[in-house]
């Protein structure tokens, strides 16, 4: 089908296409919130009104946003989740850590040094630290030792070097609140996938006046909008979230606050979990599953640690979809990404065939993406149900929309 030859009416079509989608979702996003930096883009979530809306579809594998459309635009900021939603997401992930004031912010690293523009003020300079970190000495501006105000006027940029940059210092760090509105703002109902980051270091510097803990002011602020419910409850499907965590103490002590779905994070085979000390041999063992699964409905594995390779090929896939299936635990490895840097060479530089083979070979039942356009467009054709479309049918129509968007 991708490989069917357009002519020259149609190529120009397309081309249009291609050069108005790179732009029109951050003109709309701009044009309706305003200048992005250090300020709330969304109406909080206790403001939104319940409307009808179209469900969570559950007749396939989950295409989860890994720190949003991450891929396209800086990750785990207000236009990558809300690219991501665009590109049809089934759930928007993100990574949560706490300030030194305590607020709930969506930051993956527990220093700011790697993606945003820290080193560039001055007025920080003197509150560069060494923290143990896991074990290990860590230096860089951490999280803890900035409030919310002050994290705010930073920006973000790209993590990787080879992908798009030209969106670097365009947005802030946002809150968890800012995260969850973007759920509750959809035009059809988007789940969220929220981490409970390093709670180890959070607790150790992180004090709130009440005596509680991370965990608990993690699950106090889902409380608070509404999530909550056993997988696939009435609830649940009204707002879906999975909370996951690579602390399995933290998932058992949750499960006395919440009855929503928990997964458990699997790390690397040489990685040790982060407050039991366990090893991955350990916690993926047949008698462990037995014990987790009356905490987590399923496991978040590195992919590699499924079907283990070999100088960038697939070499043997591992018993472990089965072994967790066994145990009625789903399986949401992580991550998928297009760049070639990160596709085995079984693949061919093509990220449908990676996808077609993790979904039909392996039997997986989520899939944490970057590129949450991709996914969800190989879903789409892969989908028995869903009739072929005319493609010059498909581009005219879009042109038309394209040029009346250029006549406005």
């Amino acid at each position: 089908m991708r490989s069917t030859p357009l002519c020259s009416k149609h190529a120009s079509m397309l081309s249009t296409l291609k050069t108005a989608l790179r732009f029109i979702p951050f003109l709309l996003l701009l044009s309706f919130f305003g200048e992005a930096v250090g300020r709330p883009l969304y109406q909080l979530p206790s403001k939104i009104q319940d409307k009808h809306l179209e469900p969570l579809q559950s007749f396939r594998p989950y295409n989860i946003a890994h720190r949003g459309s991450n891929g396209e635009i800086p990750e785990e900021t207000i236009a990558a989740y809300t690219r991501a939603v665009e590109e049809g997401a089934d759930f928007i992930e993100t990574d949560i850590l706490a300030t030194k004031d305590g607020a709930l912010i969506c930051f993956h690293d527990v220093t700011l040094d790697a993606i945003t523009d820290i080193a560039d003020h001055k007025e920080f300079a003197s509150r560069k630290m060494t923290y143990e970190v896991q074990g290990v000495n860590v230096t860089g501006w951490f999280i803890v030792d900035f409030t919310l105000d002050e994290l705010k006027t930073l920006t973000v940029k790209q993590r990787y070097a080879f992908r798009d940059s030209q969106y670097n210092g365009e947005f802030s760090i946002i809150t968890f609140e800012e995260f969850i509105s973007i759920a509750l703002n959809a035009n059809r109902i988007v789940g969220i996938y929220p981490e409970i980051k390093n709670p180890i270091l959070i607790n150790q510097h992180v004090k709130w006046a009440d005596g509680k803990r991370f965990e608990d002011k993690f699950v106090e602020t889902l409380l608070k909008y509404g999530y909550k419910g056993e997988y696939k409850s009435k609830e649940w499907k009204a707002k879906p979230v999975f909370i996951q965590s690579f602390a399995p103490t933290s998932l058992v002590y949750i499960s006395k606050l919440t009855n929503s779905p928990k997964i458990l994070l699997i790390d690397d085979v040489d990685i040790p979990t982060q407050d039991t000390n366990q090893t991955y041999a350990e916690i993926t063992t047949d008698s462990y599953f037995a014990y987790i699964k009356d905490y987590v409905v399923g496991i978040g594995p590195w992919k590699d640690n499924i079907v283990l390779t070999k100088n960038n090929h697939l070499t043997v896939a591992t018993d472990l979809v089965a072994k967790a299936h066994a145990h009625n635990l789903q399986v949401h490895p992580y991550t998928f990404r297009n760049e070639n840097q990160f596709l085995h060479f079984d693949f061919h530089q093509d990220p449908y065939v990676e996808y077609d083979y993790w979904v039909n070979f392996i039997g997986i039942d989520g899939l944490f993406t970057d590129f949450t356009g991709s996914l969800h467009q190989y879903q789409e054709w892969a989908d028995p149900s869903k009739p072929e479309k005319n493609l010059p049918d498909v581009l005219s129509k879009i042109s038309a929309v394209i040029s009346a968007y250029k006549h406005n």
